[in-house]
């Protein structure tokens, strides 16, 4: 994909006149079509709408796929543009409608507009904005979550030692968000609370705080009448965890209620090593793979199976994509996994939301455009086919060796290979590659020497594997040499290793002492954190050490670090902290 649609201006046409008792009986029913917006001007207006809510719960939310998250807007503190991201527009809704999704959700942060005692009084004016931006989402014919969000870590999770007033504060802000919004229609749907914590509660107390919000929660919406007297509602695992005894809690609660419009919602940002590039996590491997396929399997068996919708309220990778730091997870493995969720997602009967940070992460909000449109094509591609892939996305050929055949294993998922391409040119098979077992893909030495050409150091070629449906595969063919360390010295608050990458690419770093114990911030793992233990700067031909991994040596013992490059090369380096002062040596033939 290399681009998106431009979004389109046209309001379809609404429903006309129709008597008040009539307009009221739809109203409730959340077939109205129509929701007010605010004009330039501030007054009410009345914008069509034609989505028609399914009365089962589970179709509804069926009708939801897929979501996507207005993240770090209105649930930004203090206020909307606090964290990089400008305010929201009607325009973002009618371009993300355009780009195929069918909901949103609206996180939302109330504490910095509420007062602390009670009554707990929400802003007017934030309450207003609040609405004005569900309005226009309801407007451009999309389905909206609407929450209670970072209040989770400000206040609600006092809980343990204030319950009375957390609980009071709690009930008085769904108090006030259900009679602001009771007369909206069905498309809009409450959830309780973002990823609740309780971080000085036990395992029990915990089960015991959160089953006592979701359920006066509930009531209060329940009681508030009006539209709210069906609404969609949703109630969250503690932290928004899908670990089955949280899940258990959860279905336990949801069943307590006797309410067929409950809507059970869990978050899953992928095996935590491979999400942030920590304790070896470099590839889409099959650990990570299994806790995908066990995380959609356990939402089905516990909630879809037995008639409670999931609504998975955010997916992603942590800390990906970043594009003010090197990224953490290999564009090629990072790509695999939103294939894979998409299809687990699909054969689970869950629907997706795509965590949104905004700040030219997924959709940058000033200009309307994907930041990477092929990876946009991706998670777009995931909702309705699978796509083939391979173990890898680069082919290493190494400049200072004679060119030999290099292989990947195709990830057929279902569809049948069609050929392998470099631009409009078709390879053939038995000359200029090679397939073993239908799956096992070898590039001959002959075709290998033709697209390296006078093989400069990086990316050669690209070529595509295709397949019977789904995106074309693109695997970089790649000139490189093991990469160069030098020694340097520096300090604890600033230290680089002068690197000479020669074509290749920085997958993770190991740090050990002499006796074998781990090195660096992160004590459990001698595979340190991506970025934030070091990070590649290839622009200026250097590795940098994070000031956090510097002060947690010990002081003068040497650690020996073992950098994995991505082409399969390990260079080690010996750094040792005296005092303030750090030194770095090389250590040859490594």
């Amino acid at each position: 994909m290399k681009g998106i649609r431009r979004p389109s201006h046209h309001r379809s046409r609404g429903p006309g006149r129709l008597p008040g008792l009539l307009m009221a009986l739809l109203v409730v029913l959340g077939l109205s079509g129509s929701t007010a917006i605010a004009a330039p001007d501030g007054t009410a207006q009345q914008a069509a709408s034609t989505v028609r809510v399914p009365a089962r719960a589970m179709d509804a939310v069926a009708a939801m796929q897929p979501s996507w998250n207005l993240g770090n807007t209105l649930d930004a503190i203090p206020d909307e543009t606090s964290w990089g991201n400008p305010k929201a527009t009607r325009e973002l809704f009618r371009t993300i409608r355009a780009e195929g999704f069918r909901s949103v959700r609206i996180p939302v942060t109330w504490s910095a507009y509420q007062a602390t005692t009670a009554p707990y009084t929400i802003d007017a004016a934030y309450m207003s904005r609040v609405k004005q931006v569900v309005d226009w989402a309801l407007a451009e014919n999309l389905y909206v979550v609407l929450n209670i969000h970072h209040d989770s870590w400000q206040w609600i999770d006092d809980m343990p030692a204030d319950h009375d007033g957390v609980l009071a504060r709690f009930n008085s802000t769904w108090t006030q968000i259900s009679k602001a919004f009771r007369d909206e229609p069905r498309t809009l749907i409450f959830e309780s609370v973002n990823e609740p914590v309780f971080e000085k509660a036990t395992a029990e107390q915990k089960t015991t705080l959160l089953r006592e919000l979701n359920t006066s929660f509930h009531e209060i919406v329940r009681s508030s009448g009006r539209g709210n007297t069906d609404r969609l509602l949703m109630m969250s695992t503690e932290a928004g965890t899908p670990s089955q005894n949280l899940m258990d809690d959860l279905y336990t609660t949801i069943k307590s209620r006797n309410d067929r419009n409950l809507i059970a919602t869990v978050h899953y940002y992928s095996w935590y090593p491979f999400s942030v590039n920590i304790a070896g996590g470099t590839h889409y491997d099959d650990a990570a793979q299994n806790d995908l396929d066990d995380a959609f399997a356990r939402m089905r068996d516990t909630f879809v199976a037995r008639g409670i919708p999931v609504y998975l309220g955010e997916y992603g990778l942590l800390g990906w994509p970043d594009h003010n730091h090197p990224s953490r997870v290999e564009r090629g493995e990072a790509l695999k996994y939103y294939e894979h969720l998409g299809h687990a997602a699909r054969l689970a009967g869950v629907t997706t939301a795509l965590w949104d940070p905004g700040a030219w992460a997924y959709l940058n909000r000033e200009t309307q455009k994907w930041t990477d449109p092929a990876l946009f094509a991706w998670i777009k591609s995931s909702w309705t086919t699978r796509s083939g892939t391979a173990s890898f996305d680069k082919v290493f050929v190494e400049k200072s060796s004679a060119i030999t055949a290099k292989g990947l294993t195709l990830n057929l998922n279902g569809t049948k290979f069609r050929g392998l391409w470099h631009g409009k040119t078709r390879l053939v098979e038995g000359r200029d590659y090679t397939l073993f077992d239908k799956k096992r893909l070898t590039l001959t030495a002959r075709t290998l020497t033709r697209l390296t050409g006078d093989r400069e150091y990086g990316v050669n070629a690209t070529l595509q594997a295709r397949f019977s449906r789904g995106l074309p595969w693109e695997i970089d063919v790649v000139t490189y040499d093991t990469p160069e360390l030098s020694n340097a010295t520096g300090t604890a608050e600033k230290f680089a290793i002068p690197t000479k990458y020669q074509g290749d690419l920085l997958a993770t770093m190991e740090a050990t002492y002499a006796d074998g114990t781990n090195a660096g911030p992160t004590d459990w793992t001698p595979y340190q954190e991506f970025n934030k233990a070091f990070r590649p700067d290839y622009p200026n031909g250097t590795i940098i050490l994070t000031p956090e991994t510097l002060t947690s040596l010990r002081d003068g013992e040497a650690a020996t670090l073992t950098f994995h490059f991505y082409s399969g090369a390990k260079v080690k380096y010996k750094v040792t902290k005296s005092g303030d002062s750090v030194t770095g040596t090389a250590v040859k033939g490594s």
